[in-house]
């Protein structure tokens, strides 16, 4: 064999690995994002048990214990607490949406414009109800709830030992390369708990706030929407959203004037998370252009389905320290 022939043979194989390795790749993307949500929940049971590790002074597989035993009492005490009247909310909250669609389509209805987006609407949906489609998402629920056991369980282990996982990862690669990936690890890391700080501070504002000014105005479902928009805020910028359009539909429950005050209630909440929450979570977390957040929830729900919008800006986090510490710090301030 010539020395042509061999060059080009390496170079087939090396296409063909390549070409391998991103098939498994994508093959293995609901994998990735199971292993990442995984990562995300240990880092948050990591930072609690290690509050209580300074706080009881107790080792760390101990605090971990704690850690896992506090959620649980803290979410038994919450059901305990508002557990019923919440139940009916969410009960109320399902019954009364088709009622809320109902009005919304009247008032729609009762002006031009609105005339014309309802003759949209009748033209682009489908007639009949895709019952293969319900089931199909039924089934995916099924699966979804499982994962997140499974999730969940990974967590709890990898937050016991987070530095044996951590050497195993870096004994894969050379040992010139490793002091480098472990700092970056580090930061990631660091950067990835003051984002979920951050993102802890927000949640509790946004559902705090929506679930008094509802109570407030007089709009119904209250403690359900207070949930329901607390929960998406964990999710930037789309959460808020879809959390607001929710809580005015509701609104046309009593009518457009309550549906309006909520609309208005909703803006006043983001406006106020914007300029006096964001700059509390700024001292925490990695500063993330809104359009960097917006670009990660379109393109790494491509990629993942819904559980990548919900892990989107955490994913994003991590990236873009990792992206500074080993190739803008590792390479290109080297070069320099």
């Amino acid at each position: 064999m010539t020395n042509s022939t061999a060059t080009f043979a390496s170079r087939v194989l090396i296409v063909a690995a390549v070409a391998l390795l991103a098939l498994l790749a994508w093959r293995l993307l609901d994998l990735f994002a199971l292993v990442f949500g995984s990562i995300v929940a240990a880092v948050a049971l990591r930072a609690i048990a290690a509050l209580l590790e300074r706080r009881a002074h107790v080792d760390h597989r101990l605090s971990l214990l704690l850690a896992v035993l506090l959620i649980v009492g803290i979410v038994v005490g919450i059901v305990m607490a508002v557990g019923q009247p919440l139940g009916e909310q969410i009960d109320l909250l399902r019954e009364r949406l088709p009622q809320a669609v109902n009005q919304f389509i009247v008032w729609l209805g009762s002006n031009r414009v609105g005339v014309s987006v309802l003759r949209l609407w009748q033209e682009t949906r489908g007639d009949g109800v895709p019952w293969a489609r319900l089931a199909s998402y039924a089934g995916l629920t099924v699966g979804a709830v499982a994962g997140f056991g499974l999730m969940l369980v990974i967590a709890i282990f990898l937050a016991a030992e987070p530095d044996t996982y951590r050497r195993g990862l870096l004994s894969l690669l050379p040992p010139a390369l490793r002091p480098r990936l472990d700092d970056a690890l580090q930061a990631a890391g660091d950067g990835l708990r003051g984002w979920l700080k951050g993102q802890a501070l927000s949640m509790l504002y946004v559902g705090t706030t929506t679930a008094i000014g509802i109570a407030l105005i007089g709009a119904p479902l209250a403690l359900a929407l207070g949930l329901v928009n607390g929960l998406l805020a964990f999710v930037p910028y789309i959460g808020a959203i879809f959390g607001g359009l929710l809580a005015v539909l509701v609104g046309f429950i009593d009518g457009p004037r309550t549906a309006l005050y909520v609309a208005l209630l909703m803006v006043a909440i983001q406006q106020a998370e914007s300029h006096l929450v964001q700059p509390l979570v700024q001292k925490w977390a990695v500063s993330l252009p809104p359009v960097l957040g917006l670009v990660a929830a379109v393109v790494f729900g491509v990629l993942f389905g819904p559980i990548g919008v919900l892990l989107a800006t955490p994913l994003m986090v991590v990236t873009m320290v990792l992206v500074q510490r080993l190739y803008i710090e590792g390479v290109l301030e080297q070069q320099a």
